[in-house]
């Protein structure tokens, strides 16, 4: 009898849970209360008990006529608790995703032991340290070969996300970007930002950084994008993320309209040619660059106050130099803050 990879790792699941019962139930009524979870966050029951050899993942789900979709996240994350609840539980996007996927769990700061797609050999963190994975959730959607289709830094609400799902199962990605998909698939009405937004360049068509000696911070935006809508009346409105503000230039520019500019290092080009160099694939996009005008961090989606502040203070500060890991730094800045007293929520 032929035993799949996935199969085995059922096998072997069981296996550990009937030995940890074992224990539980020998420790007596103490110990019984005590249930160790193996991912970050609740993962869903119809993710895959994997082996985490993605070597052997993708062709095995190939045969089944689905590809590997990998979602990295961790505890104590809203973002990746969001994900599950609003599109992974029990709905049409699950059937969807079941339907046409093989989901993998990686939690970022696990130990566990993962044979990459070409090979490598590593664990969970080394793997997200290796691929540069900066948010929670962050999800890879890779072709039956092995290729990467679409890499989801963040989180989508689902009304977004069910999109970027039929992306990827149609293959769109052969004909056009995400942004444009969706801006197509979506045809939201435009959405008023009320209120002055003195942080804004008045002729954002220069972005050279020469002789300027500051960083910059460029916010691709669409008129119809509620969550750009969001990040200038909640978070930009945040007396500690203004002040932040005032240490950069910060250009807004909408990749769907016709304009010409002057990128940061210099070169003369159009908007939307630029924001198809730079991969923008999700609005808002908001791309730093330093005072010489390298690209030093960028985040994109939904993003809320509490990391939208931590993501400008993350380049103001110069942190993003020192520290790799842009979650580290957030869950440092968030315990900075409570040792100050002050209330964090991640979520807002």
């Amino acid at each position: 009898m032929h035993i799949t990879r996935r199969l085995l790792a059922r096998l072997h699941a069981c296996l550990a849970l009937l030995a940890l019962a074992s224990l539980l139930l020998a420790a007596g009524p103490a110990a019984a209360q005590f249930t160790p979870s193996p991912h970050a966050i609740d993962i869903p029951r119809w993710f895959s008990n994997s082996l985490l050899d993605f070597k052997d993942e993708i062709p095995e789900a190939a045969r089944e006529g689905k590809r590997v979709l990998v979602y990295f996240g961790q505890d104590g994350c809203p973002y990746c608790k969001a994900l599950m609840k609003a599109s992974f539980g029990p709905g049409a996007i699950t059937d969807k995703t079941r339907k046409h996927f093989v989901a993998i769990a990686i939690n970022i700061w696990g130990d566990a032991d993962v044979t990459w797609i070409d090979g490598t050999k590593t664990t969970e963190k080394a793997l997200a340290r290796m691929l540069k994975v900066q948010f929670t959730p962050t999800l890879l959607f890779f072709e039956t070969d092995g290729k990467l289709v679409l890499r989801l830094n963040g989180y989508l609400p689902p009304e977004r996300f069910t999109h970027v799902l039929d992306y990827v199962i149609q293959r769109r990605d052969r004909e056009q970007s995400l942004a444009e998909y969706l801006s197509a698939q979506m045809k939201e009405p435009e959405i008023a930002v009320d209120g002055p937004r003195p942080y804004l360049m008045r002729n954002p068509a220069n972005l050279a950084r020469a002789g300027r000696g500051r960083p910059l911070a460029v916010l691709f935006e669409s008129p119809s994008c509620k969550a750009c809508a969001e990040m200038h009346a909640e978070a930009f409105a945040r007396p500690s993320l203004r002040s932040l503000l005032g240490g950069f230039d910060v250009a807004r520019l909408l990749p769907g309209a016709p304009a010409t500019l002057i990128t940061p290092d210099g070169r003369r080009t159009e908007t939307r040619s630029w924001a198809r160099d730079l991969n923008i694939m999700l609005y808002p996009t908001v791309v730093f660059f330093d005072a010489q005008g390298r690209e030093a961090f960028r985040f994109d989606g939904h993003m809320r106050p509490f990391h939208i502040e931590s993501a400008f203070d993350y380049v103001a500060s110069g942190a993003h130099a020192r520290e790799p890991q842009f979650q580290r730094f957030v869950q440092a800045r968030a315990e900075k803050l409570r040792e100050q007293g002050k209330a964090v929520d991640l979520w807002r």
